[in-house]
């Protein structure tokens, strides 16, 4: 099946994972309809299972639209659809550990990004604010200030459900700080992480640099001031449509542990011992996981969407042939990663 040009989809300048798949998109060159407020709702068209942005709206097998959700299985499914400026490394090695390094930006650098958006005043203002007229352009503002009020208070309630809280943010702050250097150093020697094109990680990345570096105040202050050039990266990466995606652009396996080791050992240190907390919680049947995560405690509900997002990173490593699997395990090898695939 063939999808139909212009993809439609729904999503908002506010949603990081919006903007991984419209930058990701242009740089694919897939033509696209952005909707956003309530445009979906007017053109008659179906609200997905569980109410995420973006939100594509796609043919299924009967040739009826469901509305689609979930950025990671969504580029898997444009690779076989598009064939041109792939995102996925050639090379199973890279094609995994672009895999690992997508996860993590989509399931702790968000975490970042939701705490710091939530957490301080400064950064709550802006956002209750913006966050609103995102929507609609045109409402009142003696409206807004309701909406305003409405969308802060249940943002910051929902703060723990990333896993922000006065106990973990110390950890969340202190890995941000640390990603961010570790990140600039990468595209020092490069400019993306899978080499001299893009891969889906990067898209993963730049989606919550969007609003860290971008939009929101704090963060965005502190990655200016730490790292201008991971503040500048994030504006290229916006519209990537003229990047020439050469065949011998990708990262090779025998340089991957030179450039990448240092943010691998990253993922090790926060992302990797949260995954398997959580997924551990998961099992025993515990509402909440508590954890230790870099040197520090760390509680939180327990969120069955990681739990198969950390079932998806072990099958696509049980995937890899047995040279390819000794290829990562020796990149990965005392980065803390290779905790994830312990029998």
């Amino acid at each position: 099946m063939t999808l139909p040009t212009p993809l439609k989809l729904m999503g908002a300048p506010g949603s990081p994972y919006t903007r991984k798949m419209l930058s990701l998109l242009r740089f694919r060159h897939i033509p696209y309809e952005l909707l956003i407020g309530d445009q979906s709702t007017r053109q008659g068209l179906p609200k997905p299972k569980v109410s995420l942005l973006p939100t594509f709206y796609l043919p299924n097998d009967k040739g009826e639209t469901e509305a689609v959700v979930d950025s990671t299985p969504l580029i898997r499914r444009f690779e076989k659809e598009f064939s041109e400026r792939s995102v996925i490394p050639e090379d199973p090695v890279m094609t995994f550990l672009n895999y690992l390094l997508e996860d993590y930006g989509d399931e702790w650098l968000t975490k970042a990004m939701f705490h710091y958006r939530w957490y301080y005043d400064d950064d709550i203002d802006k956002a209750g604010k913006i966050l609103p007229r995102w929507r609609n352009l045109s409402t009142p503002d003696e409206n807004l200030i309701s909406m305003s009020k409405m969308v802060s208070e249940r943002q910051i309630a929902r703060l723990y459900v990333v896993g922000s809280n006065d106990i973990t943010a110390p950890v969340i702050e202190d890995s941000y700080h640390r990603f961010l250097a570790i990140f600039d150093a990468v595209i020092q020697k490069q400019p993306f992480l899978m080499g001299q094109r893009p891969g889906s990680a990067d898209f993963a990345f730049y989606a919550q640099l969007t609003q860290l570096a971008r939009f929101d105040p704090t963060p965005a202050q502190i990655c200016l001031d730490e790292s201008p050039r991971v503040y500048a990266w994030t504006d290229v990466v916006d519209d990537l449509s003229g990047n020439p995606a050469s065949t011998d652009g990708w990262l090779s396996r025998d340089d991957a542990k030179s450039v990448l080791g240092d943010l691998l050992a990253e993922v090790g240190r926060v992302y990797v011992p949260a995954m398997i907390a959580n997924a551990e919680a998961l099992m025993a049947g515990r509402n909440q996981m508590e954890t230790t995560i870099d040197g520090k405690p760390w509680t939180q509900p327990a969120f069955p969407y990681q739990g198969k997002c950390l079932q998806w990173v072990r099958q696509e490593y049980a995937g890899l042939a047995d040279e390819e699997r000794g290829a990562v395990d020796e990149i990965l090898a005392g980065t803390g990663c290779e905790e994830l695939f312990r029998a």
